[in-house]
Parts: structure tokens; C-alpha cells; sequence
């Protein structure tokens, strides 16, 4: 039996992209839904075609490859290769999720203040946007190497919660959060625009941030509950 976490990573990669094949389901890389510049000068045009095209690449190109292994090793009843490839399904699997995420919570037209529900529930949990943002700033500038910091929704209080996880670790299989705004803090994300000045990229992208989706993304993890 795969781990729990495993089953929790398989609910929700199909929300991203996928091409399905004779054997089995392929990923594929989502495309943006903006050009490689709209988000400049907060995010210069290079560094988000790198981003997209390479990086992101990457972890679908070595996600699926390691569903393959995973499949045969399942076939084979090897559990020991099952269990050896759970590092890399995490990784690769959680890249995919992550920046999947992550394009669409950007815009061109994002900024300002979030509307609606999603303002009253950051005023329930923080007080005021200001406090959300300085909060989710503070922890996403502290994460230490590489990681991602985070706005998610706790199905269990009904309430919003800051958290940030390592690497490429997802943040609902790693801490029960549906991630709602996420903040890419890889340095591949930022490095040749703000070098090593983590600060202030992180100030900039809320002037970018799509309240609009993140209001979706919390009504949609409501109606879940």
C-alpha cells in the first residue's frame, strides 16, 4: 500500500494539466494566461519564460517519467522501488502543482485590495489585509534555501492560514491547507532581476497578485468542505 500522503498527491494532480496517451495519462505543460512580459516590471519577461519553459518543464518531463517507473514498479509488486520513488514523485509532482498554481494567482491586472468574500475572510483571521500581507511576507522572506510561502484555507476551522513548505513540497498533502496565493521563493523565480535581495521581489508580486482567482480558489475549497 503507497502512502497516504502519496493518494492525497494523485487527488490532486489531475487538476492540472494532462494529455491522455493508450497507457496512461501524460502531464503537460499548462500554458500561461498571459504573455512572457505582462507581468514586468515585477517579473521580467526572461525570467518567467525561463521559469515556465524550463523549469517548470522539468518537473512535468520527470513527473511523468517517474509515474512510468512507479506503474511498472506497482505491475512488478517491487515495493521497494514503489517506496524508493516517493521522493521524486513529491518533488516532481509537487513542482507541477505548485507553479500550476502559481501562474494563474498572477496578472498583468492583479493588485489592489482583494473584494468580496475573500477580504472578509482575511479580516476574520488577520484583522486587515495589511496584517495578511505583512504576515505572508515575513514567512515567505524567511524560508530558509528554497521553498514557497502561502495563504491557504483550513477545511477543518474554515478559516484562513499562512504556512510555508520546503523545497517543492505541496501544500496540501504536506499540511491539510488548500492553497489559495502562493509565493514562489526559489531564487530561479527572482535572482536575475532582484540577485539576492529576496525582500523586496516579494513586495513587488503582491502588485501583481490575482485577487479575483484567489477568491475563486477559496470559494471553490468552501464548497468542498
Amino acid at each position: 500500500m503507497l502512502p497516504t500522503n502519496t493518494f492525497k498527491l494523485a487527488r490532486l494532480l489531475p487538476r492540472v494539466a494532462t494529455v491522455s496517451t493508450v497507457s496512461r495519462s501524460q502531464h503537460t505543460l499548462p500554458a500561461l494566461p498571459y504573455d512572457y512580459s505582462a507581468l514586468a516590471p515585477v517579473i521580467s519577461g526572461e525570467i518567467m519564460t525561463i521559469h515556465h519553459q524550463k523549469h517548470h518543464q522539468t518537473y512535468v518531463n520527470n513527473l511523468n517519467a517517474t509515474e512510468e517507473k512507479l506503474a511498472q514498479a506497482v505491475k512488478d509488486s517491487d515495493v521497494s522501488k514503489i517506496i524508493s520513488l516517493q521522493p521524486a514523485l513529491k518533488f516532481n509532482g509537487g513542482g507541477h502543482i505548485n507553479h500550476s498554481i502559481f501562474w494563474e494567482v498572477l496578472s498583468p491586472n492583479g493588485g489592489g485590495l482583494p473584494t468580496g468574500d475573500l477580504m472578509v475572510a482575511i479580516k476574520e483571521t488577520f484583522g486587515s489585509f495589511d496584517e495578511m500581507k505583512s504576515e505572508l511576507t515575513a514567512a515567505s522572506v524567511g524560508v530558509q534555501g528554497s521553498g514557497w510561502g502561502w495563504l491557504g484555507f483550513n477545511p477543518d476551522s474554515g478559516r484562513l492560514k499562512i504556512a510555508t513548505c520546503a523545497n517543492q513540497d505541496p501544500l496540501f498533502p504536506t499540511t491539510g491547507l488548500v492553497p489559495l496565493f502562493g509565493i514562489d521563493v526559489w531564487e530561479h523565480a527572482y535572482y536575475l532581476q532582484y540577485k539576492n535581495v529576496r525582500p523586496d521581489y516579494v513586495k513587488a508580486i503582491f502588485d501583481v497578485a490575482n485577487w479575483e482567482e484567489v477568491g475563486n480558489r477559496l470559494a471553490n475549497a468552501r464548497l468542498n468542505v
